[in-house]
């Protein structure tokens, strides 16, 4: 089973560090299987307890996994940033829709409340030892998430929401544990769960969020948590509506000890109600960034969850980096008291150039997906040659390969670059480079 590498030791910790240096040494590969517990103990002569104990070691550290009768394996590699190395540069004269970002023109001016917290700062200066969250932020935050159903609990400031979305994990799961994501789904949790030491656990998608059946199956086959997007999902624009997370509620009923992480992505860019699903396990997490409506770079996103959630995760959050800056949460807090954005104004523009897209797209006989926010999801017939055949017309898009798992091929386009006059020229490259139509199927 093991070649020519012999696991070695009495105690617990010496086999664990025997493994532990045949996989540095890459005598034990990735997916290399390590003799059954008890096998393993009768070998050294020592209590099959004292390999159990090694083995949990290696597991907590993120060195093998274990998946049930299948026994325990030597775990791949974690991921960096493989997903987000799947780009495609734009030279000049392309254009440029694959990165996701924001328009500009739909961004507040930063000048003035950034000097609003300077002048706060100057009054009261942000010291060690201060409460981590302002307390006007705080206040302004919870009425807001009480507005939108968001059950109460603690509050917390991330730097971001995927700071939130691993911090939140890293509370409560250990590597090997299973975490269901969407797919297609944010490439960056899809890389940021292996990279955790988790495996993770397709469930499809259409444009009313997870698909029910998906997630009874996978919680049922022993999921820890799952991540889901409520409004404006990247990459597909699907969003929660009534009925489904009625559906979904009743599900995660059924298993109060699986872990819900919500990312409430769509946030004043999107004019569809919110239909939250957190409160119904016993641990669950709410996040709401300011990345889409106010500027990626604010790294700014509200936390909640339940106390138990939210005190692990300020209670590592102070050995880390301490708080999110002072600074820009008085920023954002001016943003939003002075109401730098209409969020009705910026859903409509959004939703104009989603739709104009999707319905020229239609009319080439492409089918395309985007109920919300700002990108648009196009099956296609061969991915790489789509994506080359689209820059050689003119436009770079992102590669679907980002964002799935399972799910067939596709491409993703944001819209927020986009013009009236872009899309006409847009959908008829879209319609050369897709290949034979083919309906949209997110998983």
């Amino acid at each position: 089973m093991l070649g020519d590498y012999r696991i070695s030791g009495r105690r617990a910790a010496e086999i664990a560090a025997s493994v532990e240096r045949g996989v540095g040494s890459g005598e034990l590969p990735p997916g290399q299987a390590l003799p059954p517990m008890r096998e393993l103990a009768a070998r050294l002569d020592v209590n099959p307890n004292t390999v159990a104990a090694a083995y949990r070691t290696l597991r907590e550290r993120g060195v093998i996994e274990t998946a049930g009768r299948r026994g325990s394996r030597v775990r791949s590699a974690p991921a960096g940033t493989s997903r987000g190395s799947l780009r495609v540069e734009a030279p000049p004269g392309v254009r440029n829709l694959g990165e996701g970002n924001p328009d500009p023109a739909l961004l507040p001016a930063l000048g003035p409340a950034l000097a609003f917290a300077a002048a706060a700062d100057a009054e009261s200066p942000g010291l060690y030892g201060q409460a981590p969250v302002v307390p006007e932020f705080a206040a302004r935050a919870r009425a807001a998430l009480d507005a939108d159903g968001v059950p109460t609990g603690p509050l917390a400031v991330t730097s971001g929401a995927l700071d939130a979305i691993e911090r939140v994990l890293a509370a409560h799961l250990r590597p090997g544990d299973a975490v269901a994501v969407e797919d297609p789904g944010w490439g960056a949790v899809l890389d940021l769960v292996p990279a955790l030491g988790l495996r993770a656990v397709p469930v499809g998608v259409d444009d009313s969020g997870p698909l029910v059946a998906d997630v009874e199956r996978v919680l049922r086959a022993g999921a820890r948590a799952i991540v889901v997007t409520d409004r404006a999902q990247n990459p597909t624009g699907a969003s929660l509506d009534a009925g489904r997370a009625r559906e979904l509620r009743a599900v995660l009923g059924r298993h109060p000890d699986v872990l819900v992480v919500e990312d409430d992505h769509g946030h004043a860019i999107v004019d569809l109600p919110l239909h939250p699903l957190a409160g119904v396990t016993d641990h669950w997490a709410f996040v709401r960034s300011a990345a889409k409506a106010y500027g990626p770079d604010l790294r700014v996103a509200v936390l909640t969850g339940d106390a138990v959630t939210l005190d692990r995760v300020t209670g590592r959050q102070r050995l880390g980096p301490g708080w999110v800056s002072r600074l820009l949460q008085r920023a954002v807090l001016r943003l939003w008291t002075s109401e730098a954005v209409d969020a009705s104004v910026v859903a409509r523009s959004y939703g104009d150039r989603r739709e104009a897209l999707v319905r020229a797209l239609a009319e080439r006989g492409v089918s395309a997906g985007g109920r919300s926010g700002m990108n648009v999801w196009v099956p296609v017939d061969d991915e790489t040659g789509a994506v080359t055949r689209l820059l050689h017309a003119g436009w770079a898009v992102a590669p679907g390969a980002r964002f799935r798992i399972a799910t067939p091929p596709a491409v993703r386009i944001t819209v927020s670059p986009l013009t009236a006059a872009d899309i006409g020229p847009l959908a008829d490259a879209v319609a050369a480079a897709a290949g034979p139509p083919r309906p949209v199927t997110y998983g």
